[in-house]
């Protein structure tokens, strides 16, 4: 009887993390394709973003509902506890990316009204880039319980920090010049805005993967660049 429920709760566990690997999954998608929906101008592909944003949630949602249930039927301590735990955190904050990823599809419909220039989208672009390359690794660090990958995700994040400020920047200078350009721009820092939550959210899960492994979190102090400086900016402005 004990190796039968042995056994069991490896089941529950192999499918709460096969079901997180399948949500970033999504994630991942809704992401890439979000960041294609505002560069290319695709309304259709980011109407369906907007649509996919449902499948993501449900799954969210049925993670939820497994992990409480294996607590409830397992009633796991140590290890077994923060892999639960885990879960539960990991998923919240892909679906969390994933309602980013949906409200920058939104945006598309606004950055079609008027044409501008494709440079006006690159810096944003570049965000999108480096922060689904984090994302792909801090899922992987996950998946395999990788803590140095985690590590390498959690120390990169300045970088999207500090490209958000250099996209303000840019994006500011264009508004200055062209007043008309300026709900354009606005859309794009909203937009870039969102990829930098997206980057806090990577990190929080590499905090998560830490946590797993060692059994303690990561209490040292979370590497940011300073993205209030666009505020400043603005002011001197």
């Amino acid at each position: 009887m004990q190796e039968h429920i042995a056994k069991a709760f490896d089941v529950d566990l192999q499918e709460l993390t096969q079901k997180v690997a399948e949500l970033g999954g999504l994630a991942e998608k809704q992401v890439a394709d979000a960041a294609e929906a505002i560069v290319s101008r695709d309304v259709q592909l980011a109407e369906r973003v907007v649509i996919g944003d449902v499948t993501l949630d449900a799954l969210q949602r049925a993670i939820e509902e497994k992990a409480i249930l294996t607590i409830a039927r397992r009633q796991p301590m140590a290890v077994d506890l923060r892999e639960i735990v885990g879960a539960l955190r990991v998923s919240n904050d892909l679906e969390r990316v994933g309602d980013l990823a949906k409200n920058n599809s939104k945006r598309v419909l606004e950055l079609t009204a008027d044409f501008h220039p494709q440079k006006l989208i690159r810096g944003v672009e570049h965000m999108n880039t480096l922060a689904l390359a984090q994302l792909k690794q801090v899922l992987d660090a996950y998946v395999g319980r990788d803590v140095a990958k985690a590590h390498a995700v959690w120390n990169s994040d300045q970088e999207i920090d500090a490209l958000c400020v250099s996209v303000f920047r840019e994006l500011l200078t264009y508004m200055m010049e062209d007043p008309r350009n300026i709900g354009f721009c606005i859309h794009l820092m909203f937009a870039a805005k969102n990829i930098e939550r997206m980057g806090d959210h990577t990190t929080n899960i590499a905090e998560t993967v830490h946590y797993v492994v060692e059994g303690q979190p990561l209490i040292d102090e979370r590497p940011k660049a300073d993205t209030t400086r666009f505020a400043a900016v603005i002011a001197q402005r």
